[in-house]
C-alpha cells in the first residue's frame, strides 16, 4: 500500500523559470541516470532479495528515490509554466510537448526499461546500485554547474547529496555480505587465471604499477607474448 504526501520531501522553490534548462532538466526525470530509473531498479530487486534487511533498504530508498522524481518534476513544471509565449520557449521541447515533465531525456529520447539493471543476485545488484548512484551524482555535478537560479541549485545539491548517502548505504549492505571488496560470489569458482595481470599496453616507456597488478593479489605477466610462447 502507498499513500502519497502532497509536500515534496525537500524544498523546490524556482525564483526564475529558464525553460532551456528545464530541458536538460529532463536527464534526471526521463533519462538513463534519472530518479525513475533507480526507483524501479531497486524496487525490482527488492522482490528477489532473500536477506530481509537488503530487502528493506533497497524497497526504502526505491520509494525515496520516487520522491526525487516528484522534485525534479516540480523543477521542471516550475521551469516550464507561463513562459509558453517566449521565444526560449520555442527553442525546446516543451513548445511541442506542453509544459511539465515528460517520460523523455534532454535530447528527446523516449524514458525505456533498458535502462534499468538488475540481474537476480543481491551482490550483482548493490554493485550496478552504486554505479547507478554514481552516473546520477555525476549528472546533478553537471546541471548544478549550468543552474543560474539559486532555488533550483539549492534543490539540486539536496539530490546530489542523498546519492552519496545512497551510495554508502549499499557499500554497507555489501560489506555486511563480506562483499565489498570481494569480487568473488555466485557457485563457480574461477579458473587459475584468475589471480593473473597482463601486461598488454607497453608503448616503450616505464609500465605503471599498482595494486591493481601487484603481489600478493596478482601475478604480473611483464610480457604475455613471450609468457604463451613459452
Amino acid at each position: 500500500m502507498f499513500f502519497h504526501k502532497k509536500e515534496p520531501i525537500h524544498t523546490v522553490d524556482v525564483n526564475e523559470a529558464n525553460p532551456r534548462f528545464a530541458q536538460l532538466l529532463l536527464e534526471q526525470f526521463g533519462g538513463a541516470t534519472g530518479e525513475l530509473t533507480a526507483a524501479l531498479q531497486y524496487w525490482t530487486q527488492s522482490f528477489h532479495c532473500e536477506n530481509p534487511g537488503i530487502r528493506d533498504m533497497l524497497q526504502d530508498i526505491a520509494i525515496e528515490e520516487f520522491s526525487h522524481l516528484e522534485m525534479v518534476g516540480k523543477l521542471i513544471e516550475a521551469h516550464t509554466k507561463n513562459v509558453d509565449q517566449t521565444e526560449v520557449y520555442k527553442s525546446t521541447l516543451f513548445a511541442v510537448r506542453g509544459m511539465g515533465p515528460h517520460l523523455l531525456d534532454s535530447q528527446g529520447n523516449a524514458w525505456s526499461a533498458k535502462y534499468i539493471n538488475e540481474g537476480g543476485d543481491v551482490v550483482r545488484d548493490l554493485r550496478a546500485d552504486i554505479a547507478a548512484e554514481a552516473g546520477a551524482r555525476q549528472t546533478y555535478e553537471e546541471l548544478i554547474k549550468l543552474s543560474t537560479d539559486e532555488g533550483t541549485k539549492n534543490t539540486l545539491v539536496h539530490l546530489l547529496t542523498r546519492e552519496v548517502s545512497h551510495t554508502q548505504m549499499f557499500m554497507k549492505a555489501l560489506d555486511s555480505l563480506g562483499k565489498l571488496t570481494d569480487p568473488f560470489f555466485g557457485n563457480i569458482q574461477p579458473d587459475n587465471t584468475v589471480d593473473i595481470y597482463y601486461n598488454l599496453s607497453t608503448n616503450g616507456k616505464e609500465d605503471q604499477r599498482g595494486p591493481w597488478n601487484s603481489e600478493p593479489t596478482f601475478r604480473y605477466i611483464a610480457d604475455p607474448v613471450r609468457e604463451v610462447k613459452s
